[in-house]
């Protein structure tokens, strides 16, 4: 197993490697949890005597001190987050990280304990991580369905889909929509499947996988390239259209249909030219019968 504490984590956050007496390259889980619960538990004293050496000296020594003390608890918060099927490794890993930013973050003068300033930190860096690898998909994005996520499966009471009331209970203890609790519990209950077909099944009696109908087919380099090449011959059209008209007429033209934020009427353009708005609007008709005759060509 890699180090559980990683090295290139602690480096960029500024503090030194967790040596715990050796134990830097391990391949038992087991030993690491072993060696983190020998570690001895600091007083309410010594902590915040170390968070002042470290806070007002940059006294690494002292924050290698606060981070062992506090590894134990990372593995206890770790072990609460193992049902969602990720090594548990990997989760005191990321909550390691947590709680060295929690150190690094830490003032002693606030009066509290470290542990509970640094669970947030833990939490955060392990909820991330689970979010990220729990599915392939991303399931949660919003922070409602962050809270969602977290929150839905030991609220529910039984297995199986909620019914209406328990809908509404969930959502009105966590704050949330029942639209929004209904989605994610459609999200948690569903499963990655493969894009391509299974190659592992008859051919004949494979359900269809999504390759067979989410098929996106203006990404078609081809087609693409068809659309681009049409809009520009039809934009060449329309320049030839246009510098082929007297001037009058391409102003009409111009701004009664070409210029979307500053369309102007009939009445305006025949009060501008001093003639009535029914000349105005045979000059247009004729102007576009020749236009449209060029696009027909």
């Amino acid at each position: 197993m890699t180090q559980i504490a990683s090295s290139t984590a602690l480096v960029a956050n500024n503090l030194p490697v967790p040596a715990l007496n050796g134990l830097t390259a391990i391949g038992s889980l087991d030993a690491y949890i072993g060696a983190v619960h020998r570690i001895p538990v600091l007083t309410a004293e010594d902590e915040q005597a170390l968070a002042r050496r470290f806070l007002q000296e940059s006294d690494l020594d002292a924050a290698r001190e606060l981070v062992h003390s506090h590894l134990r608890f990372v593995v206890h918060v770790a072990r609460g987050y193992s049902g969602y099927g990720l090594q548990i490794g990997d989760l005191i890993q990321e909550g390691n990280i947590g709680l060295m930013k929690a150190v690094k973050r830490f003032d002693p003068e606030q009066g509290v304990r470290l542990v509970s300033f640094a669970v947030h930190w833990i939490r955060a860096e392990m909820h991330e991580f689970i979010l990220k690898n729990w599915r392939i998909v991303k399931v949660a994005t919003t922070k409602a369905q962050r809270k969602l996520f977290f929150n839905l499966r030991k609220s529910k009471k039984r297995l199986g889909w909620m019914n209406a009331e328990e809908v509404s209970a969930v959502a009105r203890d966590l704050n949330v929509s029942e639209r929004e609790v209904l989605e994610m519990e459609s999200r948690l209950s569903g499963r990655d499947i493969g894009f391509d077909a299974p190659t592992n099944e008859d051919e004949d009696n494979a359900p269809p996988s999504p390759a067979a109908y989410l098929r996106a087919h203006e990404e078609d380099p081809s087609q693409m390239y068809e659309r681009e090449d049409e809009e520009d011959s039809k934009l060449a059209l329309l320049r030839e259209g246009l510098s082929g008209l007297d001037q009058r007429s391409r102003d009409i033209v111009q701004r009664r249909w070409l210029d979307a934020d500053s369309k102007v009427t009939l009445q305006e353009l025949a009060d501008e030219y001093g003639v009535s708005a029914e000349r105005i609007r045979q000059v247009e008709a004729n102007a576009l019968k020749k236009m449209r005759a060029l696009f027909a060509a």
